[in-house]
């Protein structure tokens, strides 16, 4: 990684907690209509409806909740009662209030590559609420550019290059999601780091293994210190 200068971190998952609060609710959403289906099925259907809309609603909590309400209504063959929708919306709005809550080693990693290479955040999903969360975190000093993009797919990574007059050899690009942070940045021939969280959303899942030489997987973001700083 001797010709890296700029780094790009994922935001959801990478830099703070996220999918726990989203699974939390789909959790308490399942809940809400078990009289009308099993569980696994709920799930199923929800996130049916969840691809469905993201050419429409794109990423993050609104789309995520107008999506519950959908599939409430579908699933209960439009019988459900108001006050039921009401709950619903009021999950949606519970996620949008959590604290912040940054993973471990994140301060330090920002720290330590502070000043030694341009930092940006490469994130997806609901404007508002990104720069909420971004500016909550208190990281936000540490980068030099903030790109919240409404998918992230090999041509929105090329976008990104173009915009910060950077070179795919000289990226790396660290995050959570294989299909999202990774793949796109590595078939443009950049760097990529995969750290895993513990809970993923289904539509981030990819079944492939991937191996390419400019990927490097590690358990925990501190890990990537010793590749950057000799």
């Amino acid at each position: 990684m001797k010709n890296i200068d700029t780094i790009a971190f994922d935001a959801d998952d990478t830099l703070w907690v996220n999918q726990t609060y989203f699974d939390e609710t789909e959790y308490r959403f399942r809940e809400l209509l078990e009289e009308h289906l099993p569980y696994e099925k709920i799930s199923e259907e929800l996130l049916k409806i969840e691809v469905d809309n993201m050419s429409i609603y794109g990423f993050g909590v609104k789309a995520f909740t107008l999506s519950m309400v959908e599939a409430a209504l579908k699933i209960s063959n439009y019988t459900i009662e108001p006050k039921v929708i009401q709950q619903i919306v009021d999950l949606g709005k519970e996620i949008l209030l959590k604290p912040i809550e940054l993973l471990d080693g994140v301060n330090e990693v920002l720290k330590m590559l502070s000043g030694r290479y341009r930092l940006v955040v490469v994130t997806k999903g609901d404007l508002l609420d990104q720069e909420r969360k971004l500016r909550a975190s208190g990281l936000e000093h540490f980068f030099h550019h903030i790109e919240i993009m409404s998918d992230k797919q090999r041509n929105d990574y090329c976008k990104l290059f173009k915009n910060l007059d950077c070179k795919p050899e000289n990226f790396l690009m660290i995050g959570n999601s294989l299909k999202s942070d990774i793949v796109p940045v590595l078939e443009l021939e950049g760097h990529a780091a995969y750290v895993p969280f513990h809970s993923t959303w289904a539509h981030e899942k990819l079944e492939d293994k991937v191996i390419h030489p400019n990927l490097l997987r590690i358990e925990k973001i501190t890990e990537i210190l010793p590749y950057l700083i000799q």
